[in-house]
């Protein structure tokens, strides 16, 4: 029989409960099941990023040429180069 997950007061009390225990004490993962959460967004953060004028005056082009928000081309240009750069030096990832 597995043990019983406590109850937390808060994610900060549940994110230290985890780090120091072990949850196949807790979970039976052989009757785990995969799933799909097609709703889920990931995390994001607000970060200033200085852009020469010029640079952004091109984005912005870009983007109207796509008909896409600048910020949103400028998210898929950056995930493009980190996808090719996770391929150029593996070792890193």
């Amino acid at each position: 029989m597995k043990n019983r997950i406590p109850k937390f007061k808060n994610e900060a009390e549940e994110n230290a409960f985890w780090a120091s225990h072990d949850s196949a004490d807790y979970v039976d993962w052989k009757k785990g099941k995969r799933t799909i959460f097609p709703n889920l967004r990931p995390s994001v953060r607000s970060i200033s990023l200085r852009l020469p004028e010029s640079m952004l005056e091109e984005l912005r082009l870009l983007a109207n040429k796509r008909d896409v928000p600048y910020q949103s081309l400028l998210k898929i240009f950056l995930s493009e180069r980190i996808r090719q750069e996770f391929k150029f030096y593996p070792h890193r990832a």
